[in-house]
């Protein structure tokens, strides 16, 4: 089992703050990301600016493409990204346009997915799906469980590399122990705490802890 990832997702609103908190950690995560946020208020600029300031990382787009796939997946390859979201709901037919313009189709699962859904993603060579607690869910008071590890761990089995993302801190990391994990997602977790640096540290050295 591969030691997780560590991604950092810049769910900034604007881009210089984004930039800025990127520089600080981005020697520590293994994948940067522009969020769904900042890609909706900066566009392809963000991808752009990561892609030229860390031009060895893995850097993911989370458009959450619903629609039109090969025309979003080529414009954010095109700024440099190597992954691209889509969200579970899009069709088969958006997903494989899509997959035939980025490195990598990850797959977001939100509300209603079902697994013979991910069989045919995985039939089509889409192989990595982000398993989602969302921020409204978390919010209304929702958390990590059994159900949500049963899940991850079929993925996981399927032959998915699964991302997980959604309120995680260093300290709920020992939840998944055991768990064939991609890679661990924090925004908020990273660039909301004082000492952004300390806190991507935090995360990785309890990722390999945990791990090896």
């Amino acid at each position: 089992m591969a030691v997780p990832k560590l991604q950092f997702a810049c769910d900034h609103t604007d881009l210089p703050s984004a930039l800025a908190d990127a520089g600080k950690v981005g020697n520590v995560v293994d994948i940067l990301e522009a969020g769904t946020i900042l890609l909706l208020q900066e566009g392809r600029k963000a991808i752009q600016c990561l892609r030229a300031m860390f031009p060895d990382k893995i850097i993911v787009a989370d458009p959450k493409c619903a629609d039109a796939g090969a025309v979003v997946a080529a414009n954010c390859s095109s700024a440099g990204a190597d992954f691209m979201t889509v969200i579970c709901a899009a069709s088969l037919p958006t997903m494989q346009a899509a997959a035939k313009e980025v490195k990598e189709v990850q797959i977001e699962l939100f509300g209603d997915w079902t697994f013979e859904q991910a069989e045919a993603w995985l039939d089509a060579g889409i192989s990595q799906v982000i398993y989602h607690q969302s921020r409204d869910a978390l919010a209304a008071g929702g958390g990590w469980g059994e159900k949500d590890l049963e899940k991850i761990r079929r993925l996981a089995d399927m032959g998915f590399g699964v991302s997980v993302t959604g309120g995680l801190k260093p300290e709920t990391l020992r939840l998944f122990e055991g768990v064939n994990v991609y890679a661990f997602i924090a925004g908020r977790a990273i660039s909301g705490q004082p000492d952004p640096v300390k806190a991507a540290s935090d995360f990785q050295k309890e990722i390999h802890r945990i791990w090896n």
